[in-house]
């Protein structure tokens, strides 16, 4: 698995970005597949994540109704599209994968085997 997160960029708030989660080296199928983030001084914290086989989802409180994870058609492919954005969400997202999480477990960070390199989104008031 060789994860590239790609798609960040400066943006407005209140405007949308996509972001991407591409592995280079195989497919998602028998992945769950997770959008972290972390900000300066913070801790990493989880975003969303899917499981690729069933399209299962799960989101952060903070992004609800705001972010919305899904497979890309290309079966290495996972988007994260990110409407309404507030300058607290400016951060550093990162993808990760792992083929063994359990549900209960998809927004810690630790449980993750692979991770891609991390894409900057900053968006100003």
């Amino acid at each position: 698995v060789q994860l590239q997160a790609s798609g960040g960029g400066p943006v407005q708030a209140g405007g949308s970005l996509r972001l991407s989660c591409t592995d280079s080296e195989g497919t998602f199928r028998r992945y769950v597949v997770g959008w972290f983030r972390q900000a300066p001084g913070k801790e990493r914290e989880f975003v969303a994540a899917i499981k690729w086989s069933s399209r299962h989802t799960a989101y952060a409180d903070s992004v609800k109704g705001r972010f919305t994870i899904s497979r890309g058609t290309a079966e290495n492919t996972v988007y994260l599209q990110m409407n309404s954005l507030k300058p607290e969400d400016t951060a550093t997202y990162y993808c990760a994968a792992d083929s063994t999480l359990i549900r209960s477990s998809w927004a810690m960070s630790s449980q993750y085997d692979y991770w891609g390199q991390g894409t900057q989104v900053t968006v100003s008031s």
